[in-house]
């Protein structure tokens, strides 16, 4: 059987690739080895923001008597909070498999192997073998979680394993202080957990703001998370008369310290999918990190393999996925798409406080020679944020101040990733702080503090 495209892999990237080159005619076909939707759908994107939801409506009803809302015996039952996540999973799937359906993509469930000539073989759970052919195919076989050295060690995990705990542990090391780490640590402790969090670097979310960094690491503290900087793993074991793991831990003064925990979340970044895809024998370009090299418009070294998503050395989020895989097909049916600006890519992650951002960081805009106008508005000044009893956060903005150009964009606080959007269509638009500042905004609202924090960069702000 002969395709236009076949794409391998099914998550955000792939799915959305598909159904865009089934709208411009390409007969299309999407091989899968275990769910549609990828991880995003199936164990990543999804899943753990029903967990959060169920947390941040337990954290609202422990206090709801503030609200003049009585509730008594108030308890949490776990495995309904794990079962609704996996609906809402199994729900999402469905849909996505509508969709193929509905634009008339194929799907081909098993393990793809990619040989010359455009040729991809299938294997399915049964071991049975399909030869397929294809004008052009596209690699989107996404990533996997890094594992901390595992051992013999069972309570060492992933995200996946995280999801799907039968009972609350009493105490959690979370490796790593990333989105992944993060969203977990939030959830786990607003279950009752003692969460301890492990980061190598001196600031936990490294990649973000430093201010961010300052403002999260506080209101985690706050909630009794325990943090512990600049330090690694120096030995783990297991101790059965125990029944919990001894973790030492090391930090740059060489001082140990020791921790006893039931589980260990490995949440130290992922690698990609790249193996046992026959890409060696192709001859397709890879670099140190068994990444696929890939130009601008995601066309491997060798003509009609393309690759997107988490197998290139891109941003590893969804929509970011998505939107390659767009670009990707429009390029192969001759159109003229854009370029994507990976330094006007949204960061949200969903714990709470809830965090955000977009562009450079205060630091890097500097290391970039630029001169800064710089505005924070704190959550504490606005009435919107009083009334919902979240005024812990800010929103800081990052402009160049020779020619009023949005820098960047860092929020944290309740609701913040509804906000970010915003600022991304803003700097897409080139839109100054001038402009900016003319742009009313409604009250009471979260949305409000973007302007009042414009204004503070130019010394105009009214309610601080």
């Amino acid at each position: 059987m002969s395709f236009d495209l076949i794409i391998i892999g099914s998550g955000p990237g792939g799915y959305v690739a598909a159904i865009r080159a089934a709208q411009l005619g390409l007969k299309t076909a999407i091989v899968e080895k275990e769910n549609i939707g990828g991880v995003c759908l199936n164990w990543g994107c999804i899943p753990t923001k029903s967990l959060l939801k169920s947390a941040n409506i337990f954290n609202t009803l422990k206090k709801a008597s503030k609200y003049g809302i009585i509730t008594n015996n108030l308890k949490l039952d776990f495995e309904k909070i794990i079962l609704r996540s996996r609906s809402i999973s199994e729900k999402m799937n469905k849909g996505v498999s509508f969709l193929m359906k509905k634009n008339n993509i194929k799907i081909l469930y098993g393990k793809a192997k990619i040989l010359k000539t455009k040729i991809v073989y299938v294997k399915d759970k049964y071991g049975n073998k399909k030869k397929y052919n294809a004008k052009n195919i596209i690699i989107a076989t996404g990533a996997r979680s890094n594992l901390f050295k595992k051992k013999e060690l069972s309570n060492i995990i992933c995200y996946r394993e995280a999801m799907l705990l039968k009972t609350i542990p009493k105490n959690i090391l979370i490796i790593g202080s990333g989105a992944i780490g993060l969203e977990f640590a939030y959830f786990y402790n607003s279950l009752g957990s003692k969460i301890f969090i492990i980061e190598k670097m001196p600031y936990i979310l490294p990649s973000s703001d430093i201010d961010i960094s300052i403002q999260l690491e506080k209101l985690f503290k706050k909630s009794g998370i325990i943090i512990i900087k600049s330090s690694i793993i120096e030995n783990i074991s297991y101790l059965s008369e125990k029944k919990c793991t001894k973790v030492i831990i090391k930090n740059l003064k060489n001082n140990n310290e020791i921790l006893y925990v039931d589980i260990i979340i490995s949440a130290i970044g992922i690698c990609p999918n790249t193996e046992n895809l026959g890409l060696e024998e192709i001859g397709i370009d890879m670099n140190n990190t068994k990444h696929i090299c890939v130009d601008k418009y995601y066309s491997t070294n060798i003509k009609g393999y393309y690759a997107i998503g988490d197998v290139i050395s891109s941003i590893s989020l969804a929509h970011v996925a998505s939107y390659e895989g767009i670009i990707c097909v429009e390029k192969i049916t001759g159109l003229n798409p854009f370029t994507l600006n990976y330094n006007n890519v949204p960061m949200c992650i969903y714990s709470n406080p809830e965090i955000s951002y977009v562009g450079f960081s205060e630091k890097e805009a500097i290391n970039k020679g630029y001169k800064l106008k710089i505005g924070k508005f704190p959550f504490t000044a606005l009435g919107k944020a009083k009334v919902n009893d979240s005024t812990d956060g800010f929103i800081k903005v990052i402009f160049d101040e020779k020619y009023g150009e949005l820098l960047g964009c860092h929020m944290i606080g309740s609701g913040v990733t509804e906000l970010i959007s915003e600022i991304v269509v803003a700097r897409k638009l080139e839109t100054t702080s001038f402009e900016f500042s003319q742009c009313i905004h409604p009250h009471p609202t979260i949305s409000e503090s973007i302007i009042e924090a414009i204004n503070n960069a130019y010394n105009k702000c009214i309610h601080i």
